[in-house]
């Protein structure tokens, strides 16, 4: 039998589908989370529910940041055919609020999972990363060989030194190892702290909307299923290789806003705030590495990506209505 996947932060968004997908590929993956307050851990507690269903799929709560819990991990439940690390704190405005909190989990949470990668002979890594790397002083579409070292964010720092991490542990150790920059990623059960999910449940119930700028501002809008997708085609040999993943599309975020309007049957009202510092006026993937590397393409547009985001809601609304949500 192969050997599973570890999957670290099994519960949240993108990580619950690529698990999904691995366990319907005919996968054993061990995923692991600490179900952290990030955003409300209820709706990882939903996932997480419907992960625990498959038979081939072992949970363990727990924090990558604590060596020795790795070290146990990779003992007691290794070898591993892979690991695919995609628990992490994101998000750019919370990160300028508490930068020691992204560093340990993005930064020292990678080096540990690397370094027993090393210790326990697993030759594939793959780090999810981001598009905030890019910054704002790169020309659109963003290419993966665009400068990055100017961070505007915390967030976008600690990713930053993970990439490096990763790099450093192929040079050194001879890991495979996939970086995956996400491009602005939405869809079904997506992360209550971002735009689209809070967009939809505060315009279907009537309530203001909260958008820093002028709306203005354009996003290459990434559908979940695409991503999953493409992260695990990404776990083949690669040697080392950074690649975007992303819908290839920038769109308006008041362009966003009017579709679910229409598509909720609700009028919009906000309220518009000052724009964050560390927010960029747009973002862009090239995507041509992916296509020709991984044989990706992303398939699912920005309309139709609302409209089945928009679906999930009215199935789920009983238990989305609850969820707290942030506005920062």
């Amino acid at each position: 039998m192969k050997q599973p996947y570890l999957v670290t932060g099994c519960a949240g968004f993108i990580a619950s589908r690529v698990t999904g997908l691995l366990l319907e590929a005919g996968h054993r993956v061990v995923g692991v989370d600490n179900l952290n307050d990030a955003y409300d851990p209820r709706l990882k507690h939903w996932r997480l529910g419907r992960l625990k269903s498959h038979t081939a799929f072992r949970f363990r709560q727990m924090d990558i940041s604590d060596r020795t819990s790795v070290e146990q991990l990779f003992e007691e439940d290794g070898p591993f055919g892979g690991v695919v690390n995609l628990a992490a704190r994101a998000g750019v405005r919370t990160s300028v609020e508490d930068p020691w909190v992204y560093y340990r989990a993005n930064c020292e949470g990678t080096l540990n999972l690397l370094d027993a990668c090393r210790g326990y002979g697993v030759r594939k890594f793959l780090l999810a990363s981001t598009s905030s790397l890019y910054g704002s002083h790169n020309p659109v579409p963003y290419r993966e060989d665009a400068d990055t070292n100017c961070p505007l964010s915390p967030y976008a720092a600690s990713k930053k030194a993970a990439e490096t991490l990763a790099f450093t542990y192929h040079y050194l150790h001879g890991l495979d190892v996939s970086v995956l920059r996400y491009f602005t990623v939405y869809g079904p059960a997506g992360r209550p702290d971002m735009s689209v999910f809070r967009f939809i449940r505060r315009i279907a119930e009537g309530e203001p909307i909260v958008v820093f700028g002028d709306g203005s501002q354009e996003r290459d809008f990434s559908y979940v299923d695409d991503i999953a997708r493409g992260t695990v085609a990404a776990l083949g040999d690669v040697g080392y290789e950074v690649i975007n993943l992303g819908g290839d599309r920038p769109v308006r975020l008041s362009a966003v806003i009017e579709t679910i309007s229409s598509l909720v049957g609700q009028p919009v009202k906000i309220d518009h705030r000052p724009a964050h510092p560390a927010d960029v006026p747009a973002t862009w993937a090239d995507v041509s590495k992916a296509r020709k590397l991984l044989g990706w393409t992303p398939e699912v547009s920005i309309e139709e990506g609302l409209r089945r985001s928009v679906q999930w809601y009215r199935e789920n609304r009983e238990m989305v209505l609850p969820l707290e949500l942030g506005d920062r």
